[in-house]
């Protein structure tokens, strides 16, 4: 995988950036953490180096300074909101986040449930976490919120919320996925800190847009790709610029709310220690790229495979074609096609040479194709044996081993009896072989056979490479080829 990031040099900046940011509001700051704090494969998908638990490891060297509070919506609890990329339920994503960051060393104080009007799975929740050792705290839903700035800014509105007790200078505020509530719970915060005579600040810690690279730039239109669902707009942040003269980019929900934060931060502060919400932040993302070039390649390459996701979705009813549409103005301003991606270019002509041929009827055709890291395109279709995926995998790590393609790594006498298994014992309808399955059966021959050993070794070589099938793919399928680090895009075809 070709590297355009530095994630050493990110570390160390990123860090000393945020302890600035501490020092500057008297040793206390509350920090909104936008995105996920680890496994953030968008970050390393599009900014290739930057690896998926990077801001958990630059705030490691904070840990002694920090501590972490889990924002959850008490609207997410009753409808038992799903992370999709994980599928398990928010109030479940709390405890494993929970988890995870104490096994990183650091201290998670608290749990603070948002939006809360009574609603009794909140209330078992609460409790749930207070059965554990678990300090859990109650923010309410304010009539109005952000615009009644009379309201929010008093003893009825932040006021009214459970005051969250901290001890550490820097405390991280951060949840399951967005709509938490997260800058509430620091605007919360900071009132009831002053009622207390404590000075504390706000920041934002927030990758994408990335505001130091231009507006159109492929890494923010990828983030806007990213977030299609959600409608958002990267903008030029019209207040920096008329503050300072310097074009930064944000994105059009934090400049909308601004002017309401403005007042909310006179009312606390009385005045705004940020004159833009680009201030607000404290993202050094951008001055870490090393190769703009292969960043750029990455961007424009996440588009599109976040094009075909959209896609896959609104064929399973997952999304209307707003998604799709929005992605589609996209590529006018990335200045590419679906095309751009050799890999459908590949899958696509692979498949019309199998209708051609005539053996297998349209509906049934299936190919796939992967670009590996020298540039290298590998093709695949669906047999008797092997789905189209698996037997890509073959096709590529044969290729990366430097074993002709004619060598047959699994035995028939091998894959026949799993066949059976699926098809008599496990009630199966396709006896086709998935790349689990592959794998499981190249491992085993592979004490016997050198070549099938030589081709499990040269597996982390598929990291960062691009594919594409021309049909969606299992979830199996899916999750191997997560596992193995391949960026992947499907039609929207269900076989």
């Amino acid at each position: 995988m070709k590297i355009g990031f530095d994630n050493q040099k990110y570390l160390t900046i990123q860090s000393e950036h945020i302890k600035e940011r501490i020092a500057k509001f008297g040793n206390k700051l509350y920090l909104e953490l936008g995105g996920k704090l680890f496994d953030d494969h968008h970050a390393s998908r599009v900014l290739p180096g930057f690896m998926p638990d990077s801001k958990l490891c630059m705030l490691q060297q904070l840990a002694d300074k920090a501590e972490i509070v889990i924002v959850i919506s008490a609207k997410d609890i009753e409808k038992n909101k799903v992370r999709q990329d994980l599928g398990i339920t928010y109030d479940k994503d709390v405890l494993r986040l929970r988890k995870e960051f104490i096994n990183r060393g650091f201290l998670v104080s608290s749990v603070v449930i948002t939006h809360y009007n009574g609603q009794s799975s909140a209330d078992a929740y609460r409790q749930r976490l207070e059965r554990l050792g678990i300090k859990a705290y109650y923010h309410y839903t304010i009539d109005g919120y952000p615009e009644n700035v009379a309201l929010i800014d008093s003893d009825e509105g932040f006021g009214k919320n459970d005051y969250v007790e901290t001890t550490r200078p820097l405390v991280i505020v951060t949840a399951p996925g967005p709509g938490s509530g997260k800058m509430a719970v620091c605007l919360s915060q900071l009132y009831n800190e002053q009622k207390r005579g404590i000075t504390a600040g706000y920041a934002k810690f927030e990758t994408f847009p990335v505001w130091s690279l231009p507006l159109k730039h492929p890494v923010n239109i990828a983030y806007e790709a990213a977030t299609a669902d959600l409608m958002d707009v990267n903008m030029i942040d019209p207040f920096h610029l008329e503050t300072y003269g310097k074009t930064a980019i944000n994105y059009n929900r934090d400049i909308e709310i601004f002017p309401v934060l403005n007042a909310l931060f006179e009312g606390i502060y009385g005045e705004n220690p940020y004159k833009s919400p680009t201030d607000m932040g404290v993202n050094m993302v951008g001055f870490c790229i090393s190769d703009d070039n292969v960043c750029c390649e990455a961007s424009r390459q996440e588009i599109i495979r976040r094009y075909y996701t959209a896609l896959g979705q609104m064929a399973e009813g997952k999304c209307n074609d707003n998604e799709v549409n929005k992605i589609r103005l996209l590529f006018r301003q990335a200045n590419i096609t679906p095309d751009y991606r050799k890999t459908v270019v590949a899958a696509h002509n692979r498949k019309a040479e199998i209708i051609a041929k005539g053996e297998v009827e349209e509906e049934y055709a299936a190919a796939a194709a992967i670009e590996l890291e020298d540039g290298t395109i590998i093709t695949s279709e669906a047999g008797e044996l092997l789905g189209s995926s698996a037997a890509l995998i073959l096709n590529a790590i044969k290729h990366l081993a430097g074993i002709d393609h004619s060598i047959k790594l699994i035995p028939q006498s091998l894959i026949e009896p799993i066949q059976n298994t699926k098809i008599t014992y496990l009630g199966g309808r396709n006896p086709r072989l998935h790349t689990d399955e592959v794998l499981v059966a190249l491992s085993v021959v592979s004490t016997q056979d050198e070549n099938c050993r030589k081709a499990l070794e040269v597996l982390p070589q598929l990291k960062g490479c691009q594919l594409h099938s021309t049909a969606m793919l299992s979830e199996v399928d899916r999750k191997i080829f997560n596992k193995l680090g391949v960026d992947v895009s499907c039609d929207p075809i269900k076989k």
